[in-house]
């Protein structure tokens, strides 16, 4: 599922012309013109006395004032990350015993020059950008062998074959709407000059574009299509505007064709490891903060969400005031690899994080094992792994997203991980984001995930969207708990976040459908995350541990 956010104000826009059953785009109903809160904090509002969904950061905060709290690391496995960035200097980890730039191992942890973190997509000349998608390598390693025997009856074969016609159909599905995405936004400056000749006119506003009567088909379809796009936008745009928010959807199935589906594309080499070693864990560079094509976006909007400094006028405020990032690189534009995540988990482990943010995901896992093994370990260490839930808007009891904390073997389940899905800041129907994965078993609690403000590479900032989002929130109130109340074991602070998850009594749309369901349905604690209340019971955990 690749990294778990969505540029949602572009992606919505495809649905005012063609829609795939398969592929389904959604548009975050968010901005209320009456509503003139500042949308850069509404994540540390209160439900109760604020009357929007967020995390309770601003009554937390109070309630900790004059408390005590020591570092804690947060580790964050993920796409790349600007180590320079105005708002998180002094946020991220530094290896105190590696000498920068000097070729050794001064640590003797088996990476050299380590002082920042890892990269495990990186190798001696190049880091990986772009990567296929697992389906695609799954029906890749399959096909020799299956391709053309249509006689077996084994369940590799029954995978084979759902493999097989889950990548032809969405490969098909892709190029498709590629073609058909690419010839919108090159119409749009043709049409919209061509309104623009035929209404004698400097501007177009959707009043006078709806007026338009004509017998001449190009008008008709100019009319049609500007038309739709200057009702989406709600007032009037420019052509370079519209073409300027539907590109980077057109670049996200050019993206499809050209890497994610692609069966000749492999970049592995360029890591320079033995990838059928799944014991290998000594291998990429220490080059953390390489965003070239965009990859650094994610990354840093994460780290920047749980750790932005909260005492400066840059910005936004992060959830944690007091920790620092382990910044791990292992997500591509294209699904991770399960051999990189499971070592990046062991890298975390061992370098002392107390909490590990995965926000990334896919829906097939052909190394299950090796990941397994790495989240057991962190169980042992005593580390706890909050993981987004996905935004397909589909039932994680149902439906399986990768990594999970599910055992191969049995029904036990690792206690250490924490499934969050994304909350929009509205207390009424619409609190679920209708991108959001959920289950009532499978997934844990919600945080908000809907236009949350945070860095970019280059001291820039933006609101993004996705359980990518949501993770980061929970990820950061572990983070305080750990930092404020030492005296709590991993099994207490997750039990603490669970325990004082915020619940709404009531319906709500399904994810993803206007079916109403009630809200408790959708996950295990049917609230959000609450880092008030939590610290409310996290001291009274500890009053008790004293007496």
């Amino acid at each position: 599922m690749r990294v778990l956010c969505r540029s949602f104000f572009s992606l919505a826009v495809l649905t005012a012309f063609f829609t795939f059953s398969d592929n389904p785009v959604y548009s975050e109903s968010f901005t209320d013109k009456n509503d003139t809160l500042n949308t850069k904090e509404w994540i540390h509002l209160d439900p109760n006395d604020d009357g929007y969904a967020g995390a309770s950061l601003n009554k937390a905060y109070q309630l900790l004032h004059g408390r005590p709290s020591k570092t804690v690391l947060v580790a964050v496995i993920d796409s790349g990350f600007d180590l320079d960035h105005e708002d998180l200097k002094g946020s991220y980890w530094t290896n105190e015993d590696e000498i920068p730039e000097n070729g050794i191992d001064d640590d003797k942890n088996g990476y050299i020059d380590d002082i920042n973190g890892w990269n495990f997509i990186g190798g001696p000349e190049k880091n990986v950008v772009y990567d296929t998608y697992e389906l695609t390598r799954e029906y890749k390693r399959l096909k020799p062998k299956f391709g053309h025997n249509n006689n077996s009856s084994s369940k590799e074969y029954e995978y084979w074959l759902k493999v097989r016609d889950e990548y032809e159909y969405k490969r098909e599905k892709s190029e498709e709407t590629l073609i058909k995405y690419s010839e919108v936004i090159s119409n749009i400056p043709r049409y919209y000059k061509l309104l623009l000749n035929y209404l004698d006119t400097d501007s177009l506003t959707l009043e006078a574009v709806n007026a338009i009567e004509s017998e001449d088909t190009i008008i008709n379809q100019a009319t049609a299509q500007i038309g739709k796009l200057l009702n989406y936008f709600g007032h009037s745009v420019g052509y370079e505007t519209m073409v300027n928010v539907l590109m980077p959807t057109e670049e996200h199935y050019l993206y499809e064709m050209n890497y994610g589906y692609n069966l000749e594309y492999d970049p592995r080499p360029m890591v320079n490891d033995d990838y059928e070693n799944k014991k290998e864990r000594y291998y990429g560079n220490n080059q953390v903060d390489d965003f070239s094509g965009m990859m650094g976006d994610h990354g840093t909007h994460v780290a920047g969400i749980i750790a932005s400094n909260r005492d400066n006028d840059l910005g936004g405020r992060g959830v944690a005031d007091n920790v620092k990032i382990i910044p791990l690189r292992t997500v591509p534009n294209g699904d991770e690899r399960d051999k990189d995540v499971a070592n990046a988990i062991y890298y975390a482990v061992n370098n002392g994080a107390k909490v590990i943010n995965m926000s990334f995901g896919k829906h097939y896992s052909p190394d299950r094992a090796v990941v397994e093994k790495a989240i057991k370990y962190a169980q042992k260490k005593g580390v706890l792994i909050v993981h987004a839930a996905g935004n397909d808007r589909e039932n994680k009891d149902i439906v399986m997203n990768y990594p999970t904390r599910k055992f191969i073997k049995g029904k036990k389940e690792a206690w250490n991980v924490l499934e969050v899905g994304a909350n929009s800041r509205y207390l009424n129907e619409s609190l679920p984001a209708k991108f959001t994965n959920y289950g009532e078993t499978s997934v844990d609690l919600f945080a908000p995930g809907v236009y949350v403000f945070s860095t970019l590479p280059k001291n820039l900032y933006k609101e993004s969207s996705g359980t990518s989002m949501a993770a980061p929130v929970v990820s950061g109130v572990a983070a305080l708990l750990f930092s404020y109340f030492p005296e709590l074991s991993a099994k207490e602070v997750k039990e603490v976040i669970l325990e004082s998850a915020q619940p709404f009594e009531g319906e709500v749309y399904l994810p993803g459908t206007k079916e109403l369901v009630e809200f408790p349905s959708l996950s295990a604690t049917g609230g959000i995350v609450n880092a008030y209340e939590a610290v409310k019971i996290a001291q009274n955990k500890i009053k008790f541990q004293v007496r």
